[in-house]
């Protein structure tokens, strides 16, 4: 299970790129390991504003190809050549997601120096990379389009005092809890020795680009954080919905339906200088509701209350 999982913000606008906001990008780093959803036009740009790295980029996983959700991807996989990268780059998407990025990524005079794995999701996948889990679900968008839900595997809870007795430190334990039993000065001792209970592995939920659906409610359920589009506010939506958008009070009630932690809302119509108007229409339903900005940060810390 992972220390560390932060959220920076790249892109909070929709559409087309404002003064006030970049298009759709989203950095989720889980300890050393980088994740990228969505990467909108100005991606790299914005990576260098922050100290998450483009460079540490492990695997993209992309909404859907409307613009402001991949044009980036081109520019910032030619920077990391640039950059001498040699590391593989996987990047997940929907249907043509291998039809679409081979030619795009292979406009002009350049050639990667690493390999791209392209993947192409049905929407109802779940995708295992060891110490988390990756769901996929199709979303109501006018064009093929995902949501994602990034879900840590639960871990057995470890009771330091037992754990102390036996003589454990922190980097057996990390073992013992990964393989479940370990031979320690010539015995043999299980998990079950060490441990007291799980703790229970924390979930982000990203919605990308879609009308509401009740399907988003379960796919988000007790989600620690749900990242939700809200283009519009409520006077505004049977438009947006008809666009395959969500308004900040739609949002709001899926986010409380769904039972989440917080619900930060994405994807702010250029139409908006000023999003309070949305924030405040969230907030009314949902309280833990923040729209967020591009550059915010976002820690996502393990619930107090866990599994006994």
């Amino acid at each position: 299970m992972a220390s560390t999982i932060r959220i920076v913000f790249f892109g909070t606008g929709g559409s087309w790129p404002s003064p006030e906001r970049n298009v759709m990008s989203i950095g989720v780093q889980i300890d050393s390991e980088v994740l990228l959803f969505d990467c909108g036009e100005g991606t790299q740009r914005q990576m260098m504003h922050t100290n998450m790295s483009f460079m540490k980029i492990k695997r993209i996983f992309i909404t859907h190809y409307h613009g402001d959700h991949f044009l980036g991807l081109a520019g910032l996989i030619q920077t990391m050549t640039l950059n001498e990268r040699k590391e593989p780059l996987e990047i997940y998407g929907p249907e043509r997601t291998i039809d679409i990025l081979t030619k795009f990524l292979n406009i002009g005079y350049y050639s990667p120096s690493f390999k791209i794995v392209l993947y192409e999701l049905k929407g109802n996948e779940s995708l295992d990379f060891g110490d988390y889990v990756v769901k996929v679900m199709k979303t109501k968008h006018p064009v093929p389009s995902l949501a994602y839900a990034i879900k840590e595997k639960d871990m057995p809870r470890i009771d330091r005092n037992r754990a102390k007795a036996l003589g454990l430190n922190s980097k057996i334990l990390e073992k013992l809890r990964k393989n479940g039993k370990i031979e320690y000065e010539g015995k043999e001792i299980t998990i079950d020795e060490v441990s007291n209970g799980v703790r229970v592995g924390r979930k982000i939920v990203y919605s990308g680009d879609t009308a509401p659906m009740e399907e988003m409610i379960s796919f988000a359920a007790n989600a620690n954080v749900l990242i939700h589009e809200a283009t519009v506010e409520s006077s505004l939506e049977e438009q947006a919905n008809q666009y395959g958008h969500s308004s900040a009070r739609q949002a709001a009630k899926i986010a409380k339906k769904a039972n989440v932690d917080a619900l930060l809302l994405v994807h702010i119509s250029p139409r908006y200088k000023d999003a309070k108007i949305i924030e405040n229409e969230a907030k009314k339903i949902f309280p833990n509701s923040r729209v967020m900005n591009d550059f915010d940060e976002f820690i996502v810390k393990v619930k107090k209350v866990q599994s006994s």
